[in-house]
């Protein structure tokens, strides 16, 4: 099974048709889409995100980090919210992401997301990661 991230963007079509839409059907319809994916089993995680003008930026493109607050970058480099989901294939992730309860000036990016077999496995870091999952793992079972 991989991990993949549904990264949910928009454009400024986008942004305009959200903001004429109904918010109780909005949250209802992305419910459904949340319940779908739980039901199958291959929701892990999921977020909305405030908008960009409550965030900030930290650059480090100085001698010492820079913090500008939001909003930031062209509407079409932010995004507006997250899934992770697990599945037995790219394609698979293809297939969920096309669900998604979205519209014109709507996209999501998908990516795979990374883990230990991606590293050295020899390097004392990853090696170290890997032990603080299982800790944190071992953690939230006795939770």
């Amino acid at each position: 099974m991989t991990k993949y991230m549904l990264i949910m963007r928009a454009d400024e079509r986008g942004v305009a048709a959200y903001g004429e839409m109904d918010f109780t059907e909005v949250i209802a319809a992305m419910g459904r889409y949340n319940e779908s994916m739980m039901k199958a089993g291959v929701l892990l995680a999921g977020e909305g995100l405030s908008d960009a003008s409550e965030g900030f930026v930290v650059d480090f493109s100085g001698e010492t980090p820079l913090v500008t607050d939001g909003p930031y970058g062209e509407i079409k480099e932010l995004f507006n919210g997250f899934w992770i989901i697990e599945v037995g294939s790219k394609a698979e992730a293809a297939e969920w992401a096309s669900r998604a309860p979205l519209g014109p000036g709507a996209f999501l990016e998908v990516r795979r997301v990374t883990d230990a077999s991606d590293f050295p496995a020899d390097n004392e870091w990853v090696q170290k990661e890997e032990g603080w999952r299982e800790e944190q793992a071992q953690r939230a079972a006795q939770a």
